[in-house]
C-alpha cells in the first residue's frame, strides 16, 4: 500500500475503539486521529470509508462508515450516500437517505 494510502483496517480499529458519546467523527477528527499528515487527508479518509463500505455489505454487517460525517451538517458526504445506494443498502431516492442515515448509524453504533 502506497504510504498516501490510509489502512481501512486502522479505521474501522479506531471508529470500533471510540466510545458512543465521541461519534460520529467528523472526516477532519477521523484524520487527526489517525495522524494523517496533508496532502489529501480527508481524500484518504474518504477512500479507506468506500473499502469499509464495500467489506461490510459483502459481509453484511452495518455500514461502519456512517461514524464518520461532514463538518457541514451531522450527515456524510454525498459519496456515502451514492456508494451506499450503489451497493444497495440504501433507496435510490434521495429524500429517502437522511431517514435510511440515521437507521443505519443506530446499526452501525449497536453492532461495532
Amino acid at each position: 500500500m502506497p504510504p498516501s494510502t490510509l489502512d481501512p483496517d486502522a479505521l474501522r480499529r479506531l471508529l470500533c475503539s471510540l466510545p458512543d458519546a465521541q461519534l460520529p467523527l467528523t472526516y477532519q477528527q477521523a484524520a487527526e486521529a489517525l495522524g494523517l499528515a496533508p496532502p489529501r487527508t480527508i481524500q484518504r479518509v474518504a477512500l479507506a470509508l468506500e473499502a469499509l463500505m464495500r467489506e461490510d455489505v459483502a459481509a453484511g454487517r452495518p455500514l461502519i462508515a456512517a461514524l464518520v460525517v461532514s463538518r457541514r451538517g451531522a450527515l456524510p458526504a454525498q459519496g456515502f450516500f451514492d456508494l451506499a445506494v450503489a451497493l444497495g443498502r440504501f433507496p435510490a431516492d434521495p429524500s429517502r437517505h437522511a431517514e435510511a442515515y440515521r437507521a443505519e448509524l443506530a446499526r452501525a453504533l449497536a453492532e461495532r
